[in-house]
């Protein structure tokens, strides 16, 4: 296994504003990166629902010490956006969601200008994508995952080649029947296809996250794992619930399940295993090992 990375000292600016035709205004953007280092690897961070740039703090500002660049955009369902339910963009988010990750990949050169110190220490071929919950839906379409349309079929491809990999937290599994009467009526979206996701993954799910939005338990957040074709890895936190210990931000309300421990079990594991994805000579992920905390599976 390669040797511990020590944490470096963070930088970290925000908001830079993308240009994001059709989305009817700018797109903040929060950008961290680790004050010294080349070839730094990106990751596109997407937020779990209402949350925004200012979220995900224990994630982003670890993976940023630990040499990544971290780029948080937010979404229009932010609460900072407080987006009223008649604006004709609302029925479309879901949408609009994965076109913000796109419009952060295509503009990268904003992104280094943005942040003092960073432009030319990028590498643009190693690109992951991250995200909890509706977040992690955002991003999986990134990977190949695909929306399920009204009338039974397949929608559009919005697969991202630049994008290497993914870790995606608390994935919503598929729809149909497995949907909640609110999330069906509210949610029209949540009827996800996995047989594209081809691309390498890990998927972070918490056996104790019994949602409102699904008639099935806690197993319904592996469905992606089980259904999709590519190189793909599982952490199942042991008592976790829909945080999964506190992953949305430092002492956030809306965490039920405060851990610590849990937290800092995924931070290793996340840089672990997009270390090995993006950068072929780390072997970080070879040597991760089951913990009290949680089981990890693979395959391949």
């Amino acid at each position: 296994m390669s040797a511990v990375q020590l944490p470096a000292p963070v930088v970290s600016v925000k908001p830079v504003r993308l240009d994001a035709p059709g989305r009817g205004e700018d797109l903040p953007v929060r950008v961290s990166a680790p004050a010294a280092g080349q070839g730094l690897p990106v990751i596109v961070f997407s937020h779990g629902f209402s949350s925004s740039l200012d979220g995900y703090g224990p994630l982003a500002d670890y993976w940023a010490a630990h040499g990544f660049v971290v780029v948080q955009p937010t979404h229009l369902d932010s609460r900072t956006r407080a987006l009223p339910p008649e604006d004709p963009r609302t029925p479309n988010i879901w949408r609009l969601r994965v076109e913000d990750l796109r419009h952060v990949i295509d503009q990268l050169d904003t992104v280094e200008a943005a942040l003092p110190g960073l432009s030319g220490r990028v590498d643009r071929n190693r690109i992951a994508v991250a995200g909890h919950s509706w977040g992690a839906q955002s991003a999986s379409m990134l990977l190949g995952a695909r929306v399920v349309e009204a009338d039974g079929g397949v929608g559009e491809d919005l697969t991202d080649s630049r994008v290497s990999a993914g870790v995606l937290f608390a994935l919503t599994g598929i729809g149909g029947a497995d949907l909640s009467p609110f999330a069906a009526e509210n949610f029209p979206f949540m009827s996800p296809d996995f047989a594209g996701l081809k691309a390498p993954a890990l998927f972070v799910a918490g056996d104790q996250d019994d949602s409102m939005l699904s008639v099935r338990g806690p197993d319904w957040f592996t469905d992606a794992y089980r259904l999709s074709p590519g190189e793909k890895s599982l952490l199942t936190l042991f008592g976790a619930e829909h945080s999964l210990g506190g992953i949305t931000g430092y002492g956030v309300k809306e965490t039920t399940d405060e851990s610590p421990e849990r937290v800092a079990l995924q931070q290793r594991l996340t840089t672990a295993y997009l270390r090995s994805a993006l950068i072929p000579s780390d072997d970080s992920w070879a040597g991760i090992e089951d913990s009290p905390l949680g089981r990890v599976e693979s395959h391949e």
